[in-house]
């Protein structure tokens, strides 16, 4: 038996593989980027070595049927809301025709007799709570540090957290007692990377967090300059205001970091000068408006020929807008002069 059976076979002893967790079918599977891709032209020969012990762990673990009502989700919560369902939407389906195919993980509920908590399969716990069916299930003792690992092991084999749901999730296990070792594995990264994470989930305000949610096109680098950004108060402020405009709110994930980075960064606008004229331009580089400001007042010009339409526009938006303005200048606690 070569050696890296044996490793194998050792993974699926204890906290399962990221094969094994995939999240009903092979063809679900995804691969992490990074260091596995210098792994690829191996890869198929580990496969079929999972697939053999898969046939193994199938038969020295016994799979049960348990009833989804008495299943609690992790202790650890490790995902934000999803906003787009589609992907659960055709788990479920899968889950409809074809049966669970692949068992959840589970150990003995902590504190509560007779009760269940996932280490992985959240998303086949849901479906199967929906589909009003009961759930395939392999009951493991495990401890806490045993349910975080295979909870990070379940997330490297399908879609990766955002980074923020990364920190947060690094930063409520440390919150829970757990070790930066541990914190390592679960989420399969360096002590330096795990330091940035928890620091970047501890300077962004919690409800902040929240607001934004999982913005999965933003990375490390934008969140690091947030968090940078959020060690003002007055940015904090700033931050706050926006999130709770209209706009915002109805804005994705992504572009609700946007709102709130630009809010918080330092907008220095100095007073206009007097009698200075602003041209605004469209998309085209058309001419459409130009402001012109002075101490006494300001004065916006509408270019023909849509002006009197665009004028008519302005007039519904702008108390909106105002209100816009008036909840950011509140945020910034200053008032500006133009």
């Amino acid at each position: 038996m070569s050696k890296r059976t044996d490793t194998i076979r050792h993974l699926f002893a204890q906290p399962p593989s990221p094969v094994l967790s995939a999240d009903n079918s092979p063809e679900s599977r995804r691969v992490a980027s990074g260091a596995v891709r210098s792994m690829k032209d191996s890869f198929s020969e580990i496969e079929r070595e999972n697939e053999v012990l898969r046939a193994r762990v199938a038969g020295s673990e016994q799979v049960i049927e348990i009833d989804p009502a008495l299943i609690d989700p992790s202790p650890f919560a490790d995902r934000f809301a999803q906003e787009d369902d589609s992907a659960f939407e055709a788990l479920k389906q899968s889950i409809a025709d074809r049966g669970q195919e692949i068992p959840v993980l589970l150990r003995a509920h902590s504190v509560l007799m007779g009760r269940y908590q996932t280490a992985f399969g959240h998303r086949r716990i849901r479906a199967a709570r929906l589909l009003e069916r009961p759930v395939k299930a392999i009951v493991r003792a495990l401890s806490d540090d045993e349910l975080v690992v295979a909870q990070g092991l379940e997330n490297s084999a399908r879609e990766d957290l955002s980074f923020i749901e990364r920190a947060v999730f690094a930063l409520r296990l440390e919150a829970a007692g757990r070790s930066r070792a541990v914190i390592q594995q679960a989420l399969a990264i360096d002590r330096a990377e795990a330091s940035k994470l928890i620091a970047v989930a501890k300077a962004v305000p919690d409800d902040l967090i929240q607001a934004i949610g999982k913005a999965p096109k933003i990375g490390r680098g934008r969140w690091l300059e947030l968090a940078e950004l959020l060690r003002e108060k007055a940015a904090t402020k700033r931050a706050h205001a926006i999130a709770i405009l209209p706009a915002f709110i109805k804005a994705d994930s992504d572009e609700r970091f946007a709102r709130v980075l630009g809010a918080a960064k330092r907008h220095e606008t100095a007073n206009a000068p007097a009698h200075q004229i602003i041209e605004i331009r469209d998309s085209a580089g058309q001419s459409i408006a130009d402001i012109r400001a002075s101490e006494r007042d300001v004065k916006v010009r509408l270019a023909k020929p849509v002006g009197s339409a665009f004028a008519h526009f302005l007039t519904t938006r702008l108390p909106e807008l105002f209100e816009e303005f008036r909840a950011f200048e509140a945020g910034d606690g200053k008032s500006k002069d133009y």
